[in-house]
């Protein structure tokens, strides 16, 4: 079975950040960065099927969404999916910035980012919201870990 937790592209959470808002300013509109980000939900590993419950669903989505966390030597990996193109795309933004990063790191690193690099704005009000409740999710998971 392949692992279905994504592994870091990025050395820190901020250089994810930075390089996913230089990798959005390459288009010259948001017609262009949604087929951008739904790329990017296609390059997620495989999400196992059994794990597409309802004790891994996050709450607040219009879309179905599941998450998934593992910890391995004191650093916290995510794996997601979602039934819908962009909301995995979406998840695959939220995973790239946050999975394989220490709880504290995860911690320190505000979901701001999303409304910085002007996803949450171009993104219909609902699923906005959602986008914000999976970072919370992620967020909380660390939280519990850290605690």
């Amino acid at each position: 079975m392949t692992d279905p937790f994504v592994t870091p592209q990025d050395a820190t959470a901020a250089a994810a950040i930075a390089a996913i808002g230089e990798e959005l300013d390459l288009f010259d509109d948001w017609m262009q960065r949604y087929q951008y980000i739904i790329e990017l939900g296609r390059t997620m590993p495989p999400f196992p099927a059994e794990w597409m419950d309802d004790a891994h669903r996050v709450p607040g989505c219009q879309s179905q969404v599941w998450l998934e966390m593992t910890a391995r030597d004191g650093v916290l990996f995510f794996a997601g999916a979602s039934d819908a193109a962009i909301v995995s795309g979406l998840v695959a933004l939220l995973l790239r910035v946050y999975s394989g990063r220490s709880a504290e790191e995860i911690l320190a690193t505000d979901s701001g980012f999303l409304r910085d690099l002007g996803l949450v704005q171009a993104l219909s009000t609902n699923r906005g919201n959602g986008v914000e409740a999976m970072a919370r999710a992620i967020r909380h998971a660390a939280a519990q870990v850290g605690a």
